[in-house]
């Protein structure tokens, strides 16, 4: 049996990865420092004796015991509103973390997929998005902290990948959602649909024209796992190229539930993306892969679960 390690595990993407993973027949380790994760979302896996849980923050020296196979690093924060209350600590997970579990990766022989994302592409000035470009980040803005980090965590896992022939995958995560995301985590789903469901109004920034492109969760594990199993170390988008503009993803919420929330405008924060679209030209190709989850089938996954927690 195939041994894992998730880091971010209690995460909204990481507790996705181990129930993907272990559905695949493989031992899971899972770490996570609990910073922004929560223990409910891989609660449902401790009667699991394939599962193993690390109370650990990966920027500190890592040391799991015994055969390793695959290493999922998805530990950071990954919402504005928690990067920003903890630049550091996004900084130091995204190179001191990052740069210990290449090392572990190294002694392990293991193959090491890092978790990247088209923040890396900042407020972009190609649109679509495609791997090649190299993006329009300010690296001393507020979300400096976080797109920086994941650059550097590309940069480092390139020169491990060059100088030692470490296995390793990139994964360039867009917008993505599903059951498990935090409501207070400032990302424009969960906050509409919350707001929504407590009758307040739905907060807007902007004129609510910049874009996104929303992928549900279970298309995005099934990109990673494909990723994870191919022969290619280069960085490949993975998100759903269904692009539309804040503003009517508010209104199609709005549609669907029995509320009495109106749409509120707020002034744009520092930096915020104004299109975002992934080119999935690549993962076409070298994956076989592209989302299958119509936006109106995910959404009312996610609403279902939102009720749940409201």
């Amino acid at each position: 049996m195939k041994t894992v390690l998730i880091t971010g595990a209690a995460g909204f993407l990481g507790s996705h990865l181990c129930d993907r993973v272990m559905a695949e027949g493989y031992k899971v380790v899972g770490m996570d420092n609990l910073l922004t994760g929560s223990l409910r979302n891989i609660e449902h896996l401790f009667k699991d004796a394939r599962f193993d849980f690390y109370h650990h923050d990966v920027s500190k020296f890592v040391h799991v015991p015994g055969q390793l196979d695959y290493i999922l690093h998805f530990a950071s924060p990954a919402s504005p509103i928690d990067y920003l209350k903890m630049p550091i600590q996004t900084l130091k997970v995204g190179s001191l973390g990052t740069h210990n579990l290449l090392g572990l990766a190294r002694v392990k022989k293991s193959r090491i997929l890092i978790a990247s994302t088209s923040e890396v592409y900042g407020d972009p000035l190609v649109h679509p998005q495609n791997e090649d470009y190299w993006g329009n980040v300010n690296p001393v803005g507020p979300r400096g902290v976080y797109d920086e980090a994941k650059r550097f965590q590309e940069a480092i896992t390139m020169a491990y990948h060059n100088t030692h022939g470490l296995e390793t995958r990139i994964v360039r995560i867009f917008n993505t959602y599903g059951p498990r995301m935090r409501l207070d985590d400032g990302r424009a789903l969960p906050a509409f649909m919350g707001q929504a469901l407590r009758n307040e109004p739905i907060t807007l920034f902007g004129d609510g024209l910049q874009t996104r492109s929303f992928c549900y969760v279970d298309d995005l594990m099934e990109g990673i796992f494909r990723l994870l199993h191919s022969n290619y170390h280069l960085p490949v988008n993975i998100g759903n190229p269904s692009e539309i503009t804040v503003k009517q993803l508010a209104e199609e919420i709005l549609d669907m539930i029995d509320t009495t929330s109106t749409l509120s405008f707020k002034p744009l924060p520092v930096d915020d993306p104004k299109v975002r679209q992934p080119d999935i030209t690549r993962a076409k190709e070298i994956l076989n892969w592209e989302p299958l989850i119509e936006r109106k089938e995910g959404l009312q996954r996610t609403l279902q679960y939102f009720k749940t927690v409201v």
